[in-house]
């Protein structure tokens, strides 16, 4: 059986379990891996970032590649297109939100604390962040003339576009306002129309409610201090493998 290395509010390896749910794959559970977060987890997996895909120990990082794997494997039900330009626009659609709206978000979490701190740095407060969160509301206006109008991102049923475009709008709509910018989605029409009907998808609405958990589990860790104290045991961790070479 395969395990999918999937850990809390990892935008990725929700992309992943989407799919996964979509086709209705049985044969894949799902871990959190051993030591994530330390400096052991990246002996294993060098890249230190989920998803992996372990095949009796044979892993495949990457979520894009995962999914291609998958897609691959377990060929019925497609989420690809039903011709070579139509799968394109799939694919063009999911690295939007891979590369100019996860990744952004990504960056602009890491930087304000917008997931790790009680109180995050405001984006307006350092220019860096403030060019990061003004990416996002761009690369959203651009999705804006790329996405469908019938309720799914493309080819009126779901696909690898709507399992990256799902945790991607999701992380817009947490990240942003934590940084004192006003989610930009309902001024967006055509993406905003797009998330309020995306949302009633049974796939989209699975993955939402594990990432809406996570991200309050994360705030309790937040709240009690257990996340501080977490990361200063990594801190040393780190400190200690550095001086052992």
């Amino acid at each position: 059986m395969m395990k999918l290395y999937t850990a809390g509010l990892s935008a990725y390896s929700a992309r992943v379990r989407m799919q996964i749910y979509a086709k209705g794959i049985k044969d894949i559970i799902f871990e959190l891996p051993e030591h994530w977060g330390m400096p052991k987890f990246r002996e294993r997996f060098p890249i230190g970032r989920v998803p992996v895909l372990d095949i009796d120990g044979d892993l495949i990082p990457e979520s894009e590649v995962i999914a291609e794997y998958l897609e691959e494997i377990h060929p019925e039900p497609s989420l690809l297109g039903i011709t070579p330009r139509k799968t394109a626009h799939i694919r063009t659609l999911a690295r939007l939100s891979d590369i100019y709206i996860i990744n952004n978000t990504f960056m602009l979490g890491r930087l304000t604390g917008a997931l790790g701190r009680q109180t995050p740095a405001a984006a307006r407060d350092n220019s860096i962040t403030d060019q990061l969160a003004g990416e996002v509301v761009r690369n959203l206006k651009a999705l804006d003339k790329f996405i469908g109008t019938d309720g799914f991102a493309c080819c009126g049923r779901v696909t690898l576009a709507d399992c990256a475009l799902v945790p991607g709008l999701f992380m817009v709509e947490t990240i942003l306002p934590a940084v004192g910018v006003d989610s930009p989605i309902p001024a967006i029409a055509n993406v905003a129309a797009y998330w309020t009907a995306i949302q009633k998808n049974e796939h989209a609405t699975r993955v939402l409610i594990e990432l809406r958990r996570r991200l309050e589990e994360r705030r309790e860790m937040i709240r009690s201090g257990a996340l501080e104290r977490f990361r200063a045991a990594a801190a040393a961790a780190q400190k200690e493998a550095d001086a052992q070479g």
